[in-house]
């Protein structure tokens, strides 16, 4: 059984189930492992550290995200002052959102990372001068709530007079306390203060006092979810029950309360939820949790229910850049196979939510396979909602564009340094100084590499310390360096993932497969003796006595592969996508001014060439990729309406790396017969 570590009653199993996440495989924490400087991954903590977090903290200032504390504050401090009945107090009129606070926890939660890695005591300063506004506004009780503490006759829009009476409409309430407790959670496992854990602590406790099933308590689920996964780290973090209880509280009652919308899933139990729909972000986050509760509870009925979630998702409603969301309306999931390029939304948060439920679903299984799914949404549909100096933002990520459909929820067709409606760019302030504690895994005495960038990393193998280090210019190439730096563990297994792109699929399902004869094929060598092996759930297991300087060498082929959809998307038909390792590539307006992208015809048989490319882009953005090159023909008209044929080499740009140059034409899905063409 997966989870015979929480069938025993024991108080001591109680807490080595809190200890490990209750998962059978444990990830390994972000504090274990430091990115190196000057590759890939290093570049954008690098970007967020130095750039896209000072900003989201400048922001908070500028947008009166701290100013809502203090005012909270100041009421509680004179309770019924004269100021509450002038419009200057009127919440609706100056919050933007009820869940402006939480822009001010997760960008503490992203510099929390940052500290781990890079010591600064200026930035661990201004976090305590931060923590010290919000606490100021933390009620007596601990309900900590700006939006309606401020005035809590005329609180905002969304909020109620009383409680946790709107939660399941807009309120925000224990959303606000969800992005509260991770960001406690991250900033005391980097500094080792507990003052941010304990603000957080306070309100939870509010909310399990006030948020249940019991006579007198509110008994209402989240509005939008990530309360419940949350919850779930702070227990695992302190040990609590109470805190478990109450996350699974949250999804059991899912369903059962007044409010019954698909659009936050709560139109039925979450056990009795086998498809994906509703608002993507709520839905992911809602999953995670899932996942979470499944793991430390061993409720069967949760880990049948988000299998087949999961399938659903990746089978029919999942992007080649693993992106989810299709439609703008209600930034949700579409039906079955619906996966338009053009309209597609593919919201930034929704990406980083399918990471937290991939990772989670690994920890589950075991399987490569979740990991794959993982690696293609941090490369395509996470990375492409920064830029890459950190500075500017997408909120949805199209797969095509015209450069005239204003994609962005403010009507604009380009990458922007803000948005009112704040949560991607603060998302991503969070999400990628934590890319570290995705890169390895461990189960008893096997180590999982699952994820392939410059580090150092200490890693406890069976109690015992690993130190290891990865050299790697992944993904422009597939070369990568293991060595043991130092080991008191001797015997485990090191298992390594063997991406699905090698040689196999693009993802696992029939949603897409490679179009191409090409074969890839991969190779493992420790202290340059070739490793023959069979693959086991899609790991290269290399079991041995390991000492100090031992050097494990892999290498994967990195060919230009072609993918088709399933014929179930239509949007998709006579058209293929093209990959190089991990990386959707794009073609760009840009790129290719000699001809519309839109008129380009893809051989059946195309023979790609890699080139270096420096991308020049707006604002002195300018950095370097791998791009692909193909010859194929453009049909064009001539003045007098007949079709023109013309030889054309297209040039094609990393998915993520599109729209720093402006607005403009930009294609992932490249038609491959006349039919196709402008079937948009």
């Amino acid at each position: 059984m997966l989870f015979c570590l929480t069938m025993v009653l024991s108080m001591q199993a109680k807490k080595e189930a809190a200890r490990t996440n209750g998962y059978p495989i444990t990830q390994v924490p972000f504090t274990a492992v430091k990115i190196m400087p000057n590759t890939f991954w290093g570049d954008r903590i690098r970007a967020a550290r130095e750039v896209t977090i000072p900003l989201a903290f400048q922001k908070c200032e500028e947008t009166h995200r701290y100013e809502n504390f203090k005012m909270a504050a100041y009421t509680l401090q004179h309770p019924g002052h004269e100021g509450l009945n002038t419009p200057k107090w009127d919440v609706a009129k100056f919050m933007g959102f009820s869940f402006d606070d939480t822009d001010v926890y997760k960008t503490i939660e992203g510099a929390s990372y940052v500290l781990q890695t890079y010591p600064d005591d200026k930035l661990k300063a201004y976090i305590d001068s931060v923590l010290d506004i919000v606490a100021a506004a933390q009620e007596a009780d601990g309900y900590l709530y700006t939006a309606r503490t401020i005035n809590p006759q005329h609180p905002h829009g969304w909020a109620a007079h009383q409680r946790w009476a709107a939660e399941e409409h807009a309120s925000h309430e224990l959303y606000n306390l969800g992005h509260m407790v991770d960001a406690a959670c991250a900033h005391y496992q980097a500094t080792g203060s507990d003052k941010f854990l304990n603000i957080a602590k306070r309100y939870a406790d509010c909310v399990i006092r006030e948020v249940g099933a019991k006579d007198g308590q509110a008994c209402v689920v989240p509005g939008h979810q990530i309360a419940e996964m949350a919850l779930a780290r702070l227990y695992v973090l302190t040990g609590e029950q109470k805190y478990l209880d109450e996350a699974k509280f949250l999804l059991d009652y899912r369903g059962k309360t007044k409010v019954k919308n698909i659009y936050s899933q709560s139109d039925k139990p979450v056990v009795d939820q086998t498809e994906a729909w509703g608002h993507a972000v709520r839905a992911g986050y809602m999953y995670a949790g899932m996942a979470d509760v499944a793991a430390l509870t061993g409720d069967e009925a949760y880990l049948k229910a988000i299998d087949a979630i999961y399938n659903n998702i990746v089978s029919k409603k999942y992007y080649i850049t693993g992106g989810v969301g299709a439609r703008h309306e209600g930034e949700a999931f579409g039906a079955d196979y619906e996966l338009p390029n053009l309209t597609s939304y593919n919201e930034t948060c929704a990406a980083i939510s399918m990471v937290y439920l991939f990772h989670r679903m690994f920890l589950l299984h075991g399987d490569a396979k979740y990991i794959d799914c993982m690696e293609r949404t941090l490369y395509n549909g996470v990375i492409s909602g920064m830029s890459v100096d950190g500075g500017r933002f997408f909120y949805p990520n199209p797969l095509s564009s015209d450069g005239k459909y204003k994609f962005n929820a403010d009507g604009t067709t380009e990458r922007q340094p803000w948005f009112g409606c704040a949560c991607c760019p603060s998302n991503l302030s969070r999400f990628i100084p934590s890319f570290p504690g995705y890169m390895y895994a461990v189960k008893d005495n096997q180590l999982y590499v699952n994820l392939f960038a410059g580090n150092t990393a200490t890693i406890q193998v069976m109690g015992k310390d690993v130190t290891l280090s990865q050299q790697t210019n992944y993904p422009w190439d597939g070369d990568i360096t293991l060595k043991i730096e130092k080991t008191k563990a001797k015997a485990f297994d090191m298992m390594i993932r063997i991406p699905g792109w090698v040689d196999k699929t693009p993802v696992p399902s029939d949603l897409y497969r490679f179009a191409d004869d090409v074969l890839g094929s991969y190779s493992v060598k420790v202290n340059g003796k070739e490793v023959m092996a069979e693959l086991t759930n899609g790991y290269l297991c290399v079991n041995r006595q390991w000492k100090k300087g031992d050097i494990v060498t892999i290498h994967f082929d990195m060919p230009v592969r072609t993918v088709k959809a399933n014929p179930a998307v239509k949007d998709d038909r006579g058209r293929i996508a093209v990959e190089r390792g991990p990386l959707v590539y794009c073609a760009e307006g840009a790129d290719n001014k000699d001809f519309s992208i839109f008129n380009f015809l893809m051989p059946h048989r195309p023979h790609f060439s890699v080139t270096d490319c420096d991308i020049k882009g707006l604002r002195d953005v300018n950095f370097s990729v791998k791009a692909v090159e193909v010859d194929g023909q453009v049909v064009e008209q001539n003045p007098r309406g007949e079709a023109v044929v013309k030889g054309a080499r297209l040039t094609m740009i990393p998915y993520y790396a599109w729209n720093h140059r402006g607005a403009g034409l930009m294609e992932v899905w490249m038609p491959q017969t006349i039919s196709a063409l402008g079937n948009y």
